[in-house]
């Protein structure tokens, strides 16, 4: 139950972080080398990235992996 709740939460995190920037989902997907339906997942707290991925997705970004991970913004 937990473990859904803060995926769920990462997700809406990565999300607002993506539009902030004006990425759609196919362009984070392109900037990480991830096709589309994986970026969907992580969003919808379906896919529990792993770190490399969080990696990945923060570079493309242009963030740092705690400011990506960081659920209380």
């Amino acid at each position: 139950m937990v473990k859904e709740i803060l995926l769920k939460q990462f997700g809406k995190r990565l999300v607002k972080l993506r539009e902030e920037q004006g990425l759609s989902q196919s362009d984070l997907a392109r900037l990480t080398g991830k096709d589309r339906q994986n970026i969907y997942r992580i969003e919808k707290g379906q896919l529990n990235p792993t770190l490399f991925q969080l990696t990945e997705i923060a570079a493309a970004l242009k963030i740092t992996v705690p400011k990506l991970v960081d659920l209380d913004n």
